[in-house]
């Protein structure tokens, strides 16, 4: 890479999506960006039939990329919302372990174990605890 790209005055320090944020935001000051909020969001379609189209070929490398390309345009979209991706990222991942938590304690509760539970029973509990949480939103 050209060492007085435009892009080098991103801080190559900050974590991989805060990282792809500054990379979108600078090429942003040079006009290099979607004008309205529709384009990302077709871009992100974009990228996922990619990976889909992926899928048969199983190649890793080739998945990761294309996973790669739809993170990046994801984080572009929450660039274009003023949505912190890495916040984003943190608030659900603890969603979901209070969620997977939930599922734990009423298997648990029923006599049962997760080995052992249907996906079916699963899934249940998993919108018992969306449930739960909506209710404890309001």
């Amino acid at each position: 890479m050209d060492k007085t790209s435009l892009l080098n005055t991103a801080d190559k320090q900050l974590p991989a999506l805060r990282y792809a944020v500054e990379l979108q935001k600078t090429a942003a000051t040079v006009g290099f960006d979607w004008p309205h909020i529709d384009g990302v969001i077709a871009k992100i379609h974009e990228e996922l039939d990619e990976v889909a189209a992926e899928l048969d070929d199983a190649d890793p490398k080739k998945l990761q990329e294309e996973i790669g390309d739809l993170l990046f345009a994801i984080t572009n979209l929450a660039r274009h919302l003023d949505v912190d991706p890495e916040q984003a990222i943190e608030q659900c991942n603890q969603k979901f372990l209070r969620r997977f938590q939930f599922i734990e304690t009423q298997i648990i509760q029923q006599g049962k174990s997760l080995q052992t539970a249907s996906l079916d029973e699963l899934d249940a509990l998993w919108d018992e605890a969306k449930l739960s949480d909506k209710k404890n939103e309001d």
